[in-house]
């Protein structure tokens, strides 16, 4: 199936009770639902309305629910039903978030001063999330916006050089746990046994290799690209940009050389073939997910569903006290034939 934003219209909401726009900001992404009437609830909504919010998501890639909640903080546990309602089953939480209750989740910690880059979550795991939910329960004084940028727009806009090396080549995430800046391996696989961190990293397909002082190295090789799972649409899917040194500031980068060889670094990217990545490669791809990027300022109350294939997304530096709510949802393997048949560029 193939459904894009050129087959979709705004006319297929009508008489649904709610109202459908975009953002004059954001252009196409996301799409915006608003109750036409006051009172409506989302997970009832929702419910009688699944597959026009599913052929809605696959055309756009987002889509912001705005004033169902007026401008009333959800808390954890009617955002947990309302995720529960979107995007089942949910991922349990990881040792990189927070948990507020049950499944739900903070984002992943990160200094509010610098941008968070543009990313599809958890692309570097054998299983990611298909769907991932935000709610705001208090916007930043300033900034802290959730850039989306489309993935298919990404696929098709690189350079045809750069595309095609990176769709035959994939990328290796390689990870240091427990050196003097990465995250031990007993609190990111929440054991002391290293039998069952390698029974793990083996049906993750991931490498492992103990390092002196009981250190870990890991690497796993993941796909550059994928086709979306229900429209067949190729997308750009990958995390490079949190794990190649390129990304770095200079300051940052500079900071770590000072320490520690780049080897040694917390995280490392390189083609899946172990080749180094060109930092002309990196420069151009962060370049464009610059160029893609569409913003919206958060309200209170607001409910943001994502295809995780079909758009990734960032945060941008804020003050104030920002508070999100996160859900992943359906969690999907590289494995699944309908995510990995015709990698090969050769078959574009």
């Amino acid at each position: 199936m193939s459904f894009s934003l050129r087959s979709f219209s705004l006319r297929s909401f009508e008489g649904t009770g709610v109202e459908a726009s975009f953002l004059a900001s954001s252009g196409a992404l996301p799409l915006v639902l608003a109750p036409a009437a006051v009172g409506m609830q989302l997970v009832s909504w929702t419910g009688d309305h699944r597959a026009l919010l599913d052929d809605a998501l696959d055309a756009c890639g987002a889509v912001l629910f705005r004033g169902f909640h007026g401008e009333e903080a959800l808390g954890a546990e009617r955002f947990e039903r309302i995720a529960e309602s979107l995007c089942s089953p949910l991922l349990a939480s990881n040792p990189e978030h927070v948990t507020v209750t049950g499944r739900v989740q903070t984002p992943v910690a990160y200094s509010a001063k610098h941008k968070l880059l543009w990313h599809n979550e958890n692309s570097f795991n054998r299983v990611w999330p298909r769907k991932l939910l935000f709610a705001c329960e208090e916007p930043a004084d300033a900034g802290g916006e959730t850039p989306l940028v489309d993935s298919r727009r990404m696929f098709r806009e690189l350079r045809p050089d750069i595309r095609d090396t990176w769709l035959h080549r994939g990328v290796m995430y390689v990870r240091n746990f427990g050196s003097a800046l990465g995250l031990p391996w007993q609190q990111v696989f929440g054991t002391n046994d290293r039998a069952e961190v390698e029974r793990r990293c083996a049906d993750d397909q991931v490498d492992f290799t103990w390092m002196p002082g009981d250190l870990l190295r890991t690497r796993a090789v993941r796909p550059a690209a994928i086709p979306h799972p229900r429209t067949g649409e190729w997308c750009w899917f990958n995390q490079m940009q949190h794990w190649h040194v390129a990304s770095l500031g200079a300051e940052t980068r500079a900071s770590l050389a000072s320490i520690m060889p780049e080897e040694e670094f917390p995280r490392g990217c390189t083609f899946g073939d172990g080749s180094p990545i060109p930092e002309e490669h990196v420069h151009h791809i962060l370049a464009l997910y610059a160029a893609l990027e569409a913003s919206f300022a958060w309200r209170r109350g607001d409910v943001l569903l994502v295809d995780n294939v079909l758009a990734a997304h960032a945060r941008n530096p804020y003050t104030g006290q920002r508070r999100l709510l996160v859900g992943l949802g359906e969690p999907t393997p590289y494995s699944d034939a309908s995510v990995m048949d015709e990698m090969e560029v050769g078959a574009l």
